[in-house]
């Protein structure tokens, strides 16, 4: 985990509410897509604590985990 404030800077990551958030602003979720490109990690965060840590996965646990959500979804 890292702080996300220390993910800023000129290549800051451009954040994206996961859609399989909660849409009345419970569970929300963040990762940046951004970031897969430019470093080849996944950054999520809580996007209620902006500037609070954040996980980095590598791509492919961030698959497994989408896979995950979208199996315990269904």
């Amino acid at each position: 985990m890292v702080n996300s404030s220390t993910l800023a800077g000129p290549a800051a990551p451009q954040w994206v509410k996961s859609t399989y958030s909660d849409p009345h602003g419970g569970n929300c979720v963040e990762w940046a897509p951004s970031c897969v490109r430019a470093h080849g990690m996944v950054p999520v965060r809580d996007s209620k604590v902006p500037a609070g840590p954040a996980l980095i996965l590598t791509p492919g646990a961030w698959a497994t985990l989408v896979a995950l959500a979208r199996a315990t979804a269904a």
